[in-house]
C-alpha cells in the first residue's frame, strides 16, 4: 500500500521511505508497527511519500503479513501447547494450492495461557501444528509453506509427528506435497547451538530442564536421521520451533528463510527499488536480529541497491560497528524515547509514533544520505 500525501509545511525534496518493520514481540503486530512509524513520521514530515509493508520471518505474525495478498485467514480449532484447545488460523491460496501455516498459532507461547515455566517447557507439544498439516491435506494442498518460530514446545515435533500417524507413515502421507520450513534461525536441532540450549531458557526452561529436553531431542534424532537417510538433525533449522525443523526435514521439507518467502510474496524487491529510504524494525535488536531475520535480511537487500536503512527496536544492544558492517545507517530504540523499558512496552504504539516523529523531524534535505 502506498500513501502520498501531501503539506504545505513540509521540508523539501520529500523522500520515498519504505516502511517494513517486523513485529515488535508481544508488544506490537507487524502491522501495527508500521501504521505508528507512518503516522508518526508524517506528522514531521507530510510530503515523503510511504509504501507500507510490513514483514515477518516466519515467527509469530507471518500469517496476519501474508493474509494481506494471499487473503482472509481461515480457523480450526486445534490442541494448543498445553492441555487445552485453541483457535488457530491458516491460509489457502487457491490459485497454487498452497497452504501456509504457522507453528505459533498452534503451540506459540502466547497460547499457553501462563507464564512460561520448566513445568510447562517439558510438557509444551506440537500436537497442533500436525493438526494443521492435517487440514491443508484435506483442504487438497500440494505445496504446505509453515512458518517456524515463537514456540513453547521443545519436543522435536514428536506431537506433529504423532498426529501424522509416525514418521514413515508421514513421509507417505506428503509424497508428492511440496513442504517448505520458513524460518529465521539456522541453529541444528542438538549442542551448544541447538534448540533446547539457546531456545530453552527462553520457554522458561532452567538448566535441569535444558538438559532433560536435549536428551529427549537426542533421542528423536537417531529416528530423524536414519528415516530420512541423511543428518537432518544437524541441517541449519532443524532446532527452529524446538525441534518441530527437525521433525518436518525429516518428513520430507525443505528449508527457506522465512524473511525471503514473505519478501517475495509482499514483492519487497520492487518496492526496495523504488525507495530512498528504509524504515524497518523489531522487539530487540541483537546480534540474532542480523542473521537471517527481517532487519538483517533486509538491510542485506538495501545495500545492494545501495538504499539506506534506519532500524526502530524496542531495544538496540548491537554497536555501532556491528550496524555499519551490516549496512544498517542508524538504529533508535524506543526505551531510550520512552525513558524506561516497561513505558515502551505498555505504550508501544504512542511511543514508537514520537520515535518516528522525533527521528524525522531531525532530518534535513539530505535525509536519506544521514543513513549511509
Amino acid at each position: 500500500m502506498t500513501i502520498a500525501p501531501a503539506g504545505a509545511d513540509a521540508p523539501a525534496n520529500p523522500l520515498r521511505v519504505l516502511i517494513a518493520p517486523d513485529s515488535f514481540g508481544e508488544s506490537l503486530t507487524a502491522e501495527q508497527a508500521a501504521a505508528a512509524i507512518a503516522t508518526g513520521w508524517y506528522r514531521s514530515r507530510p510530503r515523503d511519500q510511504f509504501t507500507i509493508a510490513p514483514q515477518s520471518d516466519g515467527g509469530p505474525g507471518f500469517l496476519a503479513v501474508l493474509a494481506r495478498t494471499v487473503g482472509a485467514p481461515r480457523r480450526v480449532r486445534v490442541h494448543g501447547p498445553l492441555d487445552t484447545d485453541v483457535d488457530a488460523e491458516w491460509l489457502f491460496d487457491d490459485a497454487t494450492a498452497t497452504a501456509y501455516l504457522e507453528s505459533a498459532q498452534a503451540c506459540g507461547l502466547g497460547a499457553l495461557g501462563r507464564p512460561p515455566s520448566p513445568e510447562t517447557a517439558l510438557a509444551a507439544g506440537s500436537d497442533g501444528v500436525g493438526q494443521l498439516i492435517e487440514v491443508a491435506l484435506q483442504a487438497g494442498a500440494r505445496r504446505i509453506v509453515v512458518g517456524l518460530g515463537g514456540s513453547a514446545s521443545t519436543d522435536g515435533g514428536r506431537g506433529l509427528i504423532e498426529v501424522l500417524g509416525g514418521l514413515a507413515a508421514g513421509r507417505t502421507r506428503l509424497a508428492g506435497v511440496e513442504m517448505i520450513i520458513a524460518t529465521d534461525v539456522d541453529h541444528p536441532l542438538l549442542g551448544p547451538w541447538g534448540a533446547a540450549r539457546v531456545f530453552g531458557p527462553q520457554k522458561g526452561a532452567d538448566p535441569a530442564t535444558v538438559t532433560v529436553l536435549e536428551h529427549r531431542l537426542a533421542a528423536l534424532a537417531t529416528g530423524f536421521d536414519a528415516v530420512a537417510g541423511r543428518m537432518v538433525s544437524a541441517e541449519a533449522g532443524a532446532g527452529a520451533a524446538g525441534g518441530i525443523g527437525a521433525a518436518l526435514l525429516a518428513l520430507g521439507a525443505r528449508r527457506e528463510s522465512g524473511a525471503a518467502v514473505i519478501a517475495e510474496r509482499t514483492g519487497l524487491a520492487a518496492a526496495l527499488g523504488a525507495a530512498d529510504l528504509v524504515v524497518t524494525g523489531e522487539g530487540r535488536l541483537d546480534a540474532q536480529s542480523l542473521r537471517g531475520k527481517v532487519v538483517g535480511a533486509l538491510a542485506e537487500a538495501a545495500r545492494a541497491r545501495s538504499v539506506p536503512v534506519l532500524v526502530f527496536a524496542g531495544q538496540v544492544d548491537v554497536g555501532p560497528t556491528a550496524l555499519q558492517a551490516a549496512g544498517i545507517g542508524a538504529a533508535a530504540a524506543i526505551a531510550d524515547h520512552a525513558g524506561s523499558v516497561r513505558l515502551a512496552i505498555t505504550d508501544a504504539v504512542n511511543q514508537l509514533m514520537g520515535l518516528a516523529t522525533s527521528v524525522a523531524a531531525q532530518l534535513g534535505n539530505n535525509a536519506a544520505n544521514r543513513y549511509r
